[in-house]
């Protein structure tokens, strides 16, 4: 029988389970619903038991297409991704017309980077069948994510017209926050995973830029506008601020106010404040940058030498150079994708020590949060690729800045970076940043789409981990404070 003390749907699949051991424990047992059992446990979250259940089937049943299929979800839903490919790559051998294996295996290579596999398999897909949605969806991401957005549009038309809402699965015991998460059928959106939990929030996704406004949308409580990247996804947010005008439910990240955070409009309206430096960002065709008027073009934007160039629509440093010299700029220029590049005044950042600086803070909810202080002696600076697992000496520097970053950054500092907040008014978004010798913020990037992801195991990074979990905590309280106001308990 089913209890009702639960979530609903979480008991009926308790009692679905008991059903089909009492049948299995009377030796009433077909493969299917071995398959069946071992799903359900996956989906109860008792993986290890569903991981050597589907062990189990495929000892005995080793092509079956079924177990291979539910067994790779069950990996992926561990995190055990290279055996989830290996599981996939077994379905595909023995099932070759079977599009599905295919477009699995491709998820997950696109999801490790690997952009030629995942093209390959989603290419496959469509030759058995070329009307398969996620085959286009996946294709699109593929060419976006090589910063072909020309090439990315026709599969995101196909892939997502008609399919632009998809339901994740929820994991939890008790009854769900109902949530919307808005994203941009292409890349430029926020990292949700390391806060978004999928045992508080029963999580629609809904492709913005592909919305129709004629079909009803799932129930839910708050939305979650996750299209981070202005300068990408115009589009999309576009689509995101004629929905939020209408929503019935709050929406956190207001569309209208991402819109107004792209690298150029950045830089001009945010070095009006004092004791902000902000770099000349101007967005020029690449043709006229490689070509032999470049450096009279950027002469007349008031740009010296050395300066950046960037790809619109990467992060983490990727397509992003240093150009030293007028010499070096239609080459490197012609080695960058897209149409359009950024051109960006260099901002020093480097201390007495000739080390470069970035600071990263978070905002949430109105409030500042240090996450990270990365050093190196390299112009280009990430946390995962600066001189910091390394150097106790930069890690105990790193450690005193989230232990007391006022202390660490001085008032004016403060001062600048709360006014810099306020102009933002993002609900969710992140800072980086330099400081001058004489305290001024030396503004790079300011956005949503910065990525807050718990350390690893390493016990080097132990000291970084109350931070991290302290901000993770402040989104998970704010999103579950818009859906239900005036509740009691926040999240741990």
């Amino acid at each position: 029988m089913i209890r009702h003390d639960k979530w609903a749907p979480r008991a009926a699949q308790e009692e679905r389970l008991r059903r089909l051991e009492h049948q299995i424990a009377h030796c009433q047992v077909t493969i299917e619903v071995e398959i069946e059992r071992a799903a359900l446990l996956s989906a109860l979250d008792r993986r290890a038991e569903a991981q050597q259940a589907f062990v189990d089937i495929l000892l005995r049943a080793p092509t079956n297409f079924s177990a291979l299929n539910e067994f790779g979800a069950c990996l992926t839903a561990m995190g055990l991704i290279a055996a989830a490919c290996r599981v996939y790559s077994e379905a595909i051998i023995h099932h070759r017309k079977n599009p599905i294996g295919h477009v699995n295996l491709a998820n997950l290579l696109l999801r490790r980077g690997n952009l030629s596999g995942a093209r390959e398999h989603y290419e496959a897909a469509l030759r058995l069948d070329p009307n398969h949605p996620q085959a286009h969806q996946g294709l699109g991401a593929v060419h976006s994510a090589l910063g072909d957005h020309r090439s990315a549009k026709p599969y995101f038309q196909n892939g997502f017209s008609n399919h632009f809402i998809s339901t994740l699965p929820y994991r939890g015991t008790k009854p769900p926050i109902p949530l919307l998460l808005l994203v941009s059928s292409g890349s430029g959106n926020i990292p949700t995973a390391s806060f978004l939990d999928d045992r508080i929030f029963a999580i629609s996704v809904i492709v913005a830029d592909f919305l129709d406004a004629a079909i009803p949308l799932p129930a839910h409580k708050v939305v979650f506008n996750g299209i981070g990247d202005a300068d990408l996804c115009n589009p999309a947010l576009e689509a995101a601020a004629r929905f939020a005008k209408t929503a019935s439910a709050p929406v956190i990240n207001t569309p209208s106010a991402v819109i107004r955070t792209g690298r150029a409009s950045n830089a001009q309206r945010l070095r009006a404040q004092p004791a902000v430096v902000t770099p000349r960002t101007v967005i020029i065709p690449r043709a006229i940058l490689t070509g032999p008027k470049a450096g009279v073009t950027l002469s007349a934007d008031g740009f010296l030498f050395p300066l950046l160039l960037r790809s619109p629509g990467f992060h983490t440093g990727h397509h992003f150079v240093f150009v030293d010299s007028a010499t070096e700029l239609p080459g490197v220029a012609a080695g960058l994708p897209g149409d359009n590049l950024f051109v960006i005044e260099y901002l020093d950042a480097r201390g007495a020590d000739g080390n470069s600086r970035k600071y990263r803070v978070m905002i949430v909810d109105g409030r500042i949060y240090p996450m990270h202080l990365a050093i190196s002696r390299q112009w280009k600076v990430h946390y995962f690729t600066a001189d910091m697992t390394d150097s106790a000496d930069h890690r105990s520097e790193d450690a005193a800045f989230l232990a007391n970053m006022p202390a660490v950054l001085g008032q004016k500092a403060m001062t600048s970076l709360e006014r810099i907040a306020e102009q933002l008014n993002l609900d969710y978004c992140g800072i980086d940043f330099g400081l001058s010798p004489d305290g001024d913020v030396l503004l790079f990037e300011a956005n949503a789409t910065m990525v807050v992801n718990l350390p690893d195991s390493d016990e080097r990074w132990d000291y970084r981990r109350p931070a991290v979990a302290k901000i993770l905590s402040a989104v998970s309280n704010m999103i579950l404070d818009r859906a239900a106001p005036g509740r009691k308990n926040n999240v741990a």
